[in-house]
């Protein structure tokens, strides 16, 4: 199964938390070592520019000269 986390800092140290869901489903146990495969994930620029007027076509045309 795979799930994206956020790593947290503890200390020290980095944390990565398992969610409920699959703890359950892989029946993991306290203590148990598992396997992880790390990718970072890039982040999606959608909603920055919050409050900006939409491009017009004098936007559009005037860009250019």
């Amino acid at each position: 199964m795979e799930t994206i986390s956020k790593v947290r800092a503890i200390g020290g140290s980095l944390m990565v938390r398992i969610p409920k869901d699959l703890v359950k489903m892989e029946s993991l146990k306290d203590g148990e070592l598992v396997k992880l495969k790390v990718e970072k994930i890039k982040e999606s620029g959608f909603g920055i520019f919050k409050g900006m007027r939409s491009f017009s076509k004098e936007d559009e045309l005037t860009a250019h000269e």
